[in-house]
Order: structure tokens, then sequence, then C-alpha cells
């Protein structure tokens, strides 16, 4: 009697879980913002109403995310790039060095399926050289060998390497979340999410992979252990590149000697698991692809739409000349803050670290071009280990820019853009000023 309510919450969860991973198109926006809203409700009384039983909401954790074992994925197209490159590195030829569009060309193509996976990736991606870094070229490359020549059982490896990484973020996570002193059940608010399963497991983004190694490293530094945490950290950045970002903000929590120590061990790491891609074009192929995430791509922005609205409306601004100097103007600045923060912010202390690196991130994404709904998942975890809660907001609204794939032009909703924007600066505002935030602290007074 007493699991009878969580039980049909489950039951119902699992259900939506179906319909969303084989039942769905993104075009059809508005069956899939009310499926998503649904989920959110769902998990919400699912989380008020059983937290302190902890094997229950992993067991139903799980299950979610193995709802979309056999699922394709249908909010995304980016893994047929993942098996892409995967197929290539098996076949010991290096992604960085070739685009599909000439590899296509090839008398012999060494990829299986090539012709669904290249139409499948779409023109954008086939025209420009992998920006996926080395080790996550490695998981795409274990989900190609032991996929065979099938596309779904590359995504499905592909799929349990996610829910591996889920399931280790949920032990280090509970983990940091208990020395930061939070309650532990605290990170069912992640594991739980709709948007972390539908957007990690369900559409195969890899920033859950990322945030495992992010968080297992925090959490042996704050330990200070960062010898080890060193590599691991290395393995986050080479995972997704997001993680660099944070490396000037642990200046002051480790201290000068071991900081330079905890740098050079990361470096090392890194420059060792590039090597085996080592090429004398790999710098310049790389630096292209990565330069066009600041230079070429809006989607889902919140500051930069209004001030496109501005530069176009009264400055007769060309949109697209105004998101290449935008985006590496943001990037500098966003860079320039994160050192600022990390010299002039007493970051010595564990939970002024955590916050740290939650602003930076929030900022980061605020004043970005292009935000993914899936970019979250990190601000998400963050923002539960700083006793913020204006990402989890975010993470309610986020698939209002979905409303762009239901429009034949791919035009964003720029209402429900307005909307999502507006409750996440509310909120954000609110539990700044409640809090007292140190952040404010920062630009009023130099710490000492």
């Amino acid at each position: 009697m007493v699991l009878r309510v969580p039980l049909l919450l489950s039951l119902g969860s699992i259900l939506l879980y179906a319909g969303f991973a084989y039942d769905l198109v993104r075009t059809d926006f508005i069956k899939l913002i009310s499926l998503y809203a649904a989920l959110f409700f769902l998990s919400t009384k699912l989380i008020q109403t059983n937290q302190w039983n902890f094997k229950f909401l992993v067991v139903v954790g799980v299950l979610f995310r193995l709802v979309f074992l056999w699922a394709t994925p249908n909010l995304s197209q980016d893994f047929y790039r993942f098996i892409w490159d995967g197929n290539l590195v098996i076949s010991g030829i290096n992604p960085y060095l070739y685009t599909p569009n000439e590899i296509l060309n090839w008398k012999e193509i060494p990829i299986a399926n090539h012709t669904l996976l290249f139409e499948g990736m779409g023109a954008l991606s086939a025209k420009h050289f992998s920006n996926y870094p080395p080790f996550n070229q490695a998981l795409f490359a274990i989900a190609a060998l032991f996929g065979g020549k099938s596309i779904l059982g590359s995504v499905i490896v592909l799929r349990l390497q996610i829910i591996l990484a889920d399931i280790g973020l949920l032990y280090f996570g509970r983990k940091l979340l208990d020395i930061l002193g939070k309650p532990k059940q605290t990170i069912f608010w992640y594991f739980l999410n709709p948007l972390v399963i539908i957007e990690l497991t369900g559409n195969l983004h890899f920033e859950g992979v990322m945030l495992f190694f992010m968080v297992w490293a925090l959490y042996l530094i704050v330990k200070k252990k960062w010898s080890p945490a060193a590599p691991i950290y290395a393995l986050s950045i080479l995972t997704k590149l997001l993680p660099i970002l944070f490396l000037p903000l642990f200046l002051r929590f480790l201290g000068i000697k071991k900081s330079i120590g905890f740098y050079i061990l990361v470096i090392a790491s890194c420059v060792l698991l590039f090597l085996p891609f080592y090429d004398p074009n790999f710098a310049g192929n790389y630096a292209e692809t990565i330069g066009l995430w600041f230079s070429n791509f809006e989607f889902n922005a919140g500051v930069y739409n209004f001030i496109k609205a501005i530069g176009v409306h009264f400055f007769d601004a060309k949109p697209w000349l105004l998101v290449k100097s935008y985006g590496s103007t943001i990037a500098l600045l966003v860079v320039l803050i994160t050192v600022g923060m990390a010299f002039f912010r007493k970051n010595e202390q564990v939970n002024t670290l955590m916050t740290s690196i939650l602003f930076v991130l929030t900022l980061y994404f605020l004043l970005s071009s292009t935000l993914h709904p899936w970019y979250l998942v990190t601000l998400l975890f963050l923002g539960l280990a700083g006793s913020y809660r204006f990402p989890l907001a975010w993470t309610a609204v986020v698939f209002l820019s979905y409303a762009a794939y239901a429009n034949p032009e791919f035009q964003e909703n720029l209402w429900l853009l307005g909307f999502e924007y507006i409750l996440v600066f509310g909120v954000l505002f609110y539990e700044i000023i409640r809090n007292n935030s140190n952040f404010f602290k920062f630009f009023k007074k130099i710490s000492h």
C-alpha cells in the first residue's frame, strides 16, 4: 500500500518515456512539449514523495533510461557522426584529417552503412572536420567495434556508456554533495530529471560522461587528492572541452604550488591522449571546427537575441556578421571574468569554489549565441551543489526551444524564448538576493 503511489508514478513515467522514445518526431512540438511537461511533473512528485527511498529511486531511474535502449534518437542526429568517427578510428583513419564529404569520394570507404550515416548526419556536419575530443573518439570506436555493422547495435553501446556514466555520477555526486553539506537525496533532482534522461540516454549526448569525470575529479580535489584527480579531470576535458574553462578557479583552492602541479598533470594527460591523433594538419583543422561554434551558430540564445534585435533594428547590423564578432568577443569576456574570479574571489572554501564554477558557466550560457538543451545538465548539477535552483527551473522550460523544429524554415519562436529567459532571470535574481550571494560582493569589494 505504501508503494502504490510511487509505483503508479513510475509506471506512468515509463509509458510516457516509451512514447517519447518510439512514437515522437521532433517536428511535432505540441506532443513533444506535452510529454515533457508531464514527465517533469511526475518526476517532481516521485522525488518529493520518495526522496528517502534511495534504492527505489535508483532502480526507477535506471529503468527510465533502459526504456530508450532500442530507440533511435529522435531529437538529434549527432549520433550518426559519432558512429562515422568511431568506424574511422577502428579502421586506423584519423577523423580530424578528413571531412565526410572528402571520404565519400574515396573509391573504398571503410565504414559500414556509410551512405545512411552520411545522409543522417546532415550536410552541415558532413562538410566539417570532427570536433569531438580524443576520449570521446575512443568511446565512439568502442561503439563501432562492438556494434558491428549495425547502426542500432552501435547506438545501444553508446547508450550503455552514457547510462554507466550516469550511475557513476550518482555515486560520486552523492559523496560530493555530502561533503558540501547538502542532503544526499538532492542528487535525484539530477538523476531523475527528464532533460538528463531524454537528452543524454535518449539522444546520446556525452555531456553526462564529461560531467561524471568532472564530478569524480572535484570529489578527489575536495578530498585533497589533487594528483589522481588531474588525469580524471583531463578525461573530462577530452570528452567535452568545457571543463577547460574552470581550470583557473582551482588556483586559490589548491594554492600556488599544488595548482601548478595539478595543471601540469592535466596538460600532460591531455597531450598524451591527443598524441595518437597528431598530424601536422591536426591543429589547424581542429581549431577551425571549434571556432565555428563561437562564430557561426545560433540557437536558443538569451542575451544574444536581445542584442541582435537592437543591432538589426537600430543600427542596421547584419546578423551573419554580428554572430561572428559577438561569439569571439563573448568567449574572450568569459575567459577574462573567469581569470578575475580566480585571482580575486575567495575560492579557498569549497562551497565558494563550487559557486564560482556555477556562475562562470551561467554567465557563459546566458551570453552564448548557441545553447542546446543538453548543455544544461552540467549547470543543473552545479546548481544543486551550490543550493541554487534556477538551473532546475531552466531545465523545466528549455524544451520550448524545440519549437524551432516545428517550423519548416527552422525559425525560432521568440515569444517562447522570451518566456524561457524571463523565468530563468527571474529565479536567478531572486536566489541571488535571497542568498546574499558573494557573486555580487565580488564586484563590490576585492577579496583578500
